[in-house]
């Protein structure tokens, strides 16, 4: 049996994303983070995309994450942080794993001895981001001390950006140059990185020096999709991969007057033609819609009425004489001036394009083209 809404993935633009996103960063590599299921996408038919494209690794948040895609043939790195409990599994598979301070550090180099194997690890240094890491000020003196411990193989070291967004702000080039300072210092005593990485999505489109010697890798998510921040520059060339999917259920013509949906927010200002639309916010569908945004069917433009509910939402086919029951539904997506984005949702909805990518919900299927 078919889902009513699913949600269509064109693998197809998504390699050409990438290979896009890797001509303007060259020779930087490209590390694509697939976290949360791939922002909730399906991990796996993207990994495989994002591999036969040459990426160079994988990123993810945790060993959840990462367990997903041990069976693909790249490394895989968790980008955020590793709990005592799991650091055993994480040696036995041989994820890059991050170091967030010394406890942890000495925690991995324990079990990679136990294990009788080298762990690779990256340092994350914390330049302003305030959530993990090794505060820069700290991390000449953490990052030496860990240099030291056995079994251990420190090929990386990287940082965050939190508002990379905001083109030439002075707090993103602060980070910067309190991370290159670093790089300096370690380099006075003889230590030195394969991979050093600080662009995400946002600073690859306002930031260019984080894709200049000494940084030789950028970590990419959003820009995969073809989405990008509200604000900020868009340099890439980039296509939505997705498009959401569903189909008209019920017509009906309903006199003026007629009161819409919970809270009657809309009445019907004359006789109308509506159509009742197969999916609501629990497939992802903002509640934001609501008497502001519309649909696509057979191309036309058809206009929220009313509040958008849990299963479906109310449009009007005032301009579509000619629609009938099962009609395909364009929610997110299209062609032409008429697209809907992703950033459009995101703007209506006062919220980033992350959220709105991550909120599918789970009877939504995900379907690779």
């Amino acid at each position: 049996m078919n889902n009513r809404v699913w949600l269509e993935i064109n693998l197809k633009t998504l390699k050409e994303n990438f290979r896009n996103i890797q001509k303007a960063v060259s020779p930087c590599g490209v590390i694509s983070i697939l976290k949360a299921n791939a922002y909730g996408l399906g991990v796996h038919e993207i990994a495989r995309t994002l591999a036969d494209a040459g990426t160079s690794w994988l990123g993810v948040a945790e060993l959840n994450e990462a367990m997903m895609l041990k069976d693909v043939k790249l490394p895989v790195q968790i980008i955020g942080s590793i709990l005592p409990d799991e650091i055993s599994e994480a040696v036995k598979n041989k994820f890059i794993l991050p170091i967030t301070d010394l406890e942890i550090a000495k925690l991995i180099s324990r079990e990679a001895v136990k294990q009788k194997k080298k762990a690779e690890c990256q340092f994350l240094v914390d330049t302003g981001m305030g959530r993990l890491g090794i505060l820069d000020t700290d991390a000449f003196e953490i990052i030496t001390k860990a240099m030291k411990l056995p079994n251990m193989f420190f090929s990386g070291i990287y940082s965050h950006f939190p508002m990379a967004y905001m083109t030439g702000g002075e707090f993103t080039l602060n980070q910067v140059f309190k991370f290159t300072r670093l790089l300096d210092q370690l380099k006075d005593e003889g230590i030195t990185f394969k991979k050093v990485h600080m662009a995400n999505s946002d600073a690859i489109n306002n930031f260019p020096v984080t894709y200049k010697p000494p940084f030789n890798y950028v970590r990419t998510g959003i820009n995969l999709h073809g989405s990008f921040d509200s604000q900020g520059q868009r340099v890439l060339h980039l296509k939505s991969i997705l498009t959401l999917k569903t189909r008209l259920v019920s017509i009906r013509d309903l006199p003026e007057g007629t009161s819409i949906s919970y809270g009657g927010t809309y009445k019907l200002p004359k006789r109308m033609k509506v159509g009742i639309v197969s999916a609501g916010y629990a497939d992802g569908m903002p509640l934001a819609l609501s008497n502001r945004g519309y649909v696509l069917i057979r191309g036309k433009p058809c206009h929220v009425l009313g509040r958008v509910t849990m299963d479906y939402t109310i449009v009007s086919l005032d301009q579509l004489p000619n629609a009938k029951r099962g009609d395909e539904v364009i929610c997110l997506g299209g062609e032409g001036p008429q697209a809907i984005t992703v950033e459009n949702w995101a703007q209506i909805k006062g919220t980033h394009p992350y959220e709105i990518i991550c909120s599918f919900g789970s009877r939504v299927r995900r379907v690779c083209v």
